[in-house]
């Protein structure tokens, strides 16, 4: 069983360890983290853990935070000197909820409760894991636009970004040439597989390819440059900063 532990305490890092080992044998220790950004990069760039062990109170804000810029899917038992948090812990993944001190007796109730949980869900979950895969969407591959008074035919690898002008969406392709599409951007981001594309705001809509450089700028927005370049300054905001940097690491 793979956990991770994501505690800043060292003392209580060190303790969550030896008893982990202590109630069973088995456990791989992932990986061990302390703040909100270690550990939505460490999520981002990993396989997903069995387990996570996550005190709530981090060196950098409540690890709650943490749910809210990574998808996590596996399940979560917290660990946390207060009890203040417990209805709310229980929201995100949570199957179990420890006091600091962690007991010995606690911690191990706890892992049999995981363990029972994985065996009777073990097999729906694999049986609902190929009808999601049966049904997983097709995206676009293609799409119609305007050359002139002609349609011609684009694949999604040539294509560079889309951007919105008069309520009129263009694409412009990775060659500079620039067509008119007759579907607004919010369409177009449904049709388009998201590990390519990305909604960078209101008017840019970007193919990964098409991101030249990104860097940070004012009140934690991130100025991203396109190729072909454009003549405006194209801003990814501070609510979408950290979901478009993990999408540009997949």
């Amino acid at each position: 069983m793979n956990v991770l532990i994501i505690e800043d305490e060292k003392p209580a890092l060190d303790q969550l360890t030896r008893l982990l080992k202590q109630a069973d044998a088995s456990v791989r220790v992932a990986g061990t983290l302390g703040s909100i950004r270690e550990s939505v990069s460490w999520l981002a760039q990993n396989e997903t853990p069995d387990l996570i062990l996550m005190d709530i109170e981090l060196s950098d804000g409540r690890s709650l935070e943490i749910f809210k810029q990574f998808k996590i899917t596996c399940p979560v038992i917290f660990t946390t000197a207060y009890d203040e948090y417990l209805i709310e812990a229980f929201g995100y993944n949570g199957i179990d909820y420890l006091l600091k001190p962690i007991r010995a007796d606690k911690l191990k109730n706890a892992l049999q409760k995981y363990e029972k949980l994985r065996s009777h869900f073990t097999g729906r979950i694999d049986a609902l894991l190929q009808t999601v895969a049966a049904e997983k969407p097709r995206y676009k591959e293609r799409l119609l636009v305007k050359k002139g008074v002609d349609f011609v035919s684009i694949k999604t690898e040539e294509m560079a970004y889309f951007y919105s002008e008069f309520k009129i969406s263009f694409l412009v392709d990775r060659s500079g040439q620039k067509y008119m599409l007759d579907k607004p951007l919010g369409v177009l981001e449904e049709e388009l597989d998201p590990k390519y594309f990305y909604r960078l705001n209101r008017k840019y809509l970007a193919h990964i390819q098409s991101v030249a450089r990104f860097k940070p700028f004012e009140k934690g927005k991130i100025r991203v440059d396109l190729v072909p370049a454009v003549k405006e300054e194209i801003h990814v905001s501070q609510e979408k900063a950290a979901d478009f940097k993990m999408w540009m690491e997949r």
